[in-house]
């Protein structure tokens, strides 16, 4: 079952709605904070150093950005977005350049990011693109890649219906064929290097 939404989709009036209104946003800038510090210590302990370049794919507006600022000042973050608004309004600000999560390899981007950042975006891609995207970012992310996705056995709240969503069983086969092996809590090693984490850490 597909959800794919065409990049007109995300205007300005989409993200007003899910982004800013107090009634239909789905995350506060404090719930960003709070969910980016927990993916940037994960990382960070399992690296043992400091996250120091990020890439958020489905940046939108760039909102991580300003947590990222926050947390780790020191730290690069690049965007990639296909919302001609966002890129157009924020890309020089923010750093996020036009592209979609399956062209995500073509974009001239580093190979070296330590974290992966793709929230509330997997839901909405094609299954080819989809695994387009995380191919290509296995060869990225030499570190943790962070996809946040809601399968049809949770009662999220966004723009779409839980009839919409793809199962548990169709997201963990997806992942495992594209390269990265599942930590829990929407953390993932690509899985050459899935060995930096014990066993116990990693979900099977």
């Amino acid at each position: 079952m597909s959800i794919v939404r065409p990049p007109s989709h995300y205007t300005k009036s989409y993200f007003d709605k899910w982004y800013r209104h107090p009634r239909t946003r789905v995350k506060s800038s404090l719930d960003i904070e709070r969910q980016l510090r927990m993916v940037v210590a994960a990382a960070e302990y399992l690296f043992e150093r400091p996250v120091r370049k990020v890439l958020d794919v489905g940046a939108g507006e760039g909102n991580w950005s300003l947590a990222l600022k926050k947390i780790r000042p020191g730290a690069s973050y690049y965007g990639v977005d296909a919302s001609e608004y966002a890129v157009q309004r924020y890309g020089k600000k923010r750093n996020i350049r036009l592209g979609t999560f399956g062209t995500v390899g073509t974009l001239d981007l580093p190979d070296d990011f330590d974290l992966v950042l793709c929230c509330g975006v997997l839901n909405y891609v094609a299954p080819r693109e989809l695994a387009t995207g995380l191919r290509a970012l296995t060869a990225m992310c030499p570190g943790v890649g962070y996809f946040e996705v809601f399968s049809s056995a949770d009662d999220a709240v966004g723009d779409f219906t839980r009839a919409e969503a793809r199962t548990p069983r169709w997201w963990r086969s997806l992942f495992r064929r594209t390269g990265w092996s599942a930590m829990g809590m929407h953390l993932y090693l690509p899985t050459p290097i899935e060995g930096v984490a014990a066993a116990l850490e990693r979900a099977r």
